[in-house]
Parts: structure tokens; sequence; C-alpha cells
């Protein structure tokens, strides 16, 4: 991740998505924690274990890291082993992130698509046991992005910024964690994702098909299929999650792997004259803003989400009404 941008529209975007960002998915884990929304036991797990790296996200990627960097160059966050490591938080934040959509994602294509498996695999126990996982490998994966950096500046035996170390680019040791890295992020999950959600299309095509012949023998053509109208309120909430997903990574993907073919290096500084650095910078928009979209995927795909939401916003205002009305 290259150097703090500079420009009006970084300026308006970064705290737009954060103002959003961070209270939208705070509701999500609130509402989703005291209810479940007609939801099953492992979907509430990942959903908010999902929700969570997404505030993560906005809070170290957004919060700490762009809006501090545009508005506060020479804070706190800037001193070298603090700018260090909120770095290494950005890149675990966005892993998690990452990896907990595809761990949504094949949950789902199992209860879609294996109903063997699925007594044994999609249950709460197995949800948290794969969330619990996911984060800790995450965490562990990008610790030693902490020692990446260096300052460019020392003032008064203080190190300032984080530049990446010359190293970075020349020991096998460092180029081949940068590319395992990329690989893991966002490569494989965009891939993953992909290949399950085809998957996941056909075995619903196949299987609807068969389950409505048989249906309408034995039922009659005008009823309809109470199962199918069960499955659809997950297959919707599974396809705008992962669809929401692969739209907004795309960019990022394009630009790992744009990166790779044309051998080109990672920038330090924010020069909106190279078209790599404009390329890098919208991809990363693009990636903070899929940490906004789910909690409106929730709220436009699950009905009785929205009726809680609506009963949480009005609770602080009838609490508000029954207080004046006792001083009366």
């Amino acid at each position: 991740m290259h150097g703090v941008p500079s420009g009006l529209v970084f300026i308006i975007y970064y705290p737009i998505i954060a103002s959003v960002g961070i209270p939208a998915n705070l509701v999500v884990i609130l509402t989703l924690c005291h209810r479940r929304c007609g939801l099953s036991g492992c979907i509430i797990y990942y959903v908010v274990s999902m929700a969570t790296a997404d505030l993560f996200v906005m809070i170290t990627a957004v919060l700490l890291n762009r809006i501090a960097g545009i508005y506060f160059p020479t804070s706190f966050l800037s001193i070298t082993p603090v700018c260090s490591l909120r770095n290494a938080f950005n890149f675990a934040a966005i892993d998690s992130s990452a990896w907990l959509t595809v761990a949504f994602t094949f949950d789902r294509f199992v209860a879609i698509c294996c109903q063997k498996l699925k007594i044994k695999y999609c249950t709460q126990k197995t949800a948290a046991w794969v969330v619990g996982t996911v984060s800790t490998l995450a965490f562990f994966k990008n610790i030693a992005r902490y020692f990446v950096y260096e300052p460019t500046v020392v003032i008064n035996d203080m190190p300032w910024y984080c530049g990446i170390k010359v190293i970075f680019y020349t020991s096998p040791v460092w180029v081949g964690y940068d590319l395992i890295s990329s690989i893991l992020t966002p490569c494989i999950p965009f891939i993953l994702i992909l290949l399950l959600n085809a998957l996941t299309v056909r075995h619903i095509v196949a299987a609807n098909g068969t389950r409505r012949r048989l249906w309408a023998q034995n039922s009659g053509e005008n009823q309809s299929d109470p199962e199918l109208v069960k499955r659809r309120k997950s297959i919707i909430l599974l396809f705008a999650i992962s669809g929401s997903f692969i739209l907004l990574y795309a960019l990022f993907f394009i630009t790992i792997l744009y990166v790779r073919i044309t051998n080109a290096t990672y920038t330090s500084g924010s020069n909106s004259s190279v078209s790599t650095y404009i390329l890098n910078e919208v991809a990363f928009m693009l990636q903070f803003l899929s940490s906004c979209t789910n909690p409106f995927i929730y709220a436009g795909t699950q009905s009785k989400f929205r009726v809680e939401l609506k009963n949480g916003m009005k609770y602080p205002l009838n609490l508000f009404v029954h207080f004046f009305a006792s001083r009366k």
C-alpha cells in the first residue's frame, strides 16, 4: 500500500465512506447479536464476523490510515513504529474481510449443493471454528508487515513516517512473502468466490427444474413450492454479498496481475500523474467501499432485518418521549 493520497477527491471520499461504513457495520453487529432476523445460527456467525472485519477495515485502513494521513500528516500515528503497526493491522483486517466472505460463500455452497455434508458442516460450532481460524491466520500472516517499513526522516532522534525498505524488493524471502501474500489476497478469494458461485448457480438451475416438475405433478401448477421460497432468501443474500465482493474487488485483482506481469514497483509517494498510482488508488477506493456495502445488502434483501432495524431506531425515540412525559 503506497503513501497517503492527496487531492480533493480523496479528501471528500474517505470521510464519506467512514461516516457511512462505521455506523452501518456497528448497527449490523448490534442488531444481529440480539435478534436472528430470520437467519440461521451459522449465517449469523458469518454475517456478524464479516461486519466486524469490515468495521476494522473502516477504522484501521480508512480512519487511522487514509483520513488521519490526509488531515493530520504529522500526528502521533505517523511515528514509524506506530505507522508500521497500523499498516500491519490494515492488511490483517483486509485479509480477514476477504477470507470471511470466502468462508460464508463456501458455507452457503455446502448448504445448497451438498445436502449430506450440510448436516455436519453448516452448524454454529463449525462457523465459530472457521471464523476464529480465519481471523487468527490473517493476524499472524501479517505480523511480518511490521518489519517491512523504515523511517523516511528522523527528527530529534524520533523516526517518522513509513517507507518500504529496499530489501523488500531484493531479498528472496521478502519477494516470496509479497508474492504469496498477493496470491492469498485477493487472487485466491476472488477466484474461489467466482468458482463457488458458478457451481452454486449450476446446481440451483438443475435442482429447481427437477423440483418444479415434481411439485407440479403432485400439487398442481398454480401452487408455489414453500421449500423454493425458503431457499430464495438465503440464495439472494449469498449472491448479493459475493457479487458485491467480486464487483468491488475486480479492479484490485486486475491491479495485482498488472503489477506482477509488468514487474511494476510499489510507490511510497503520491504521484497522480503516474498511471500505476491512479490504478492502485482507484482499486483501493473500491476495495474499501466493499466494507460499506454489506449492511445495505442485508437491509435490502432481509425483510426481518429491516423490521428489527426500524424497531431499534424507534427505541431511543420512545425513551426520549417517555422521559419528557414523566417530567410533566
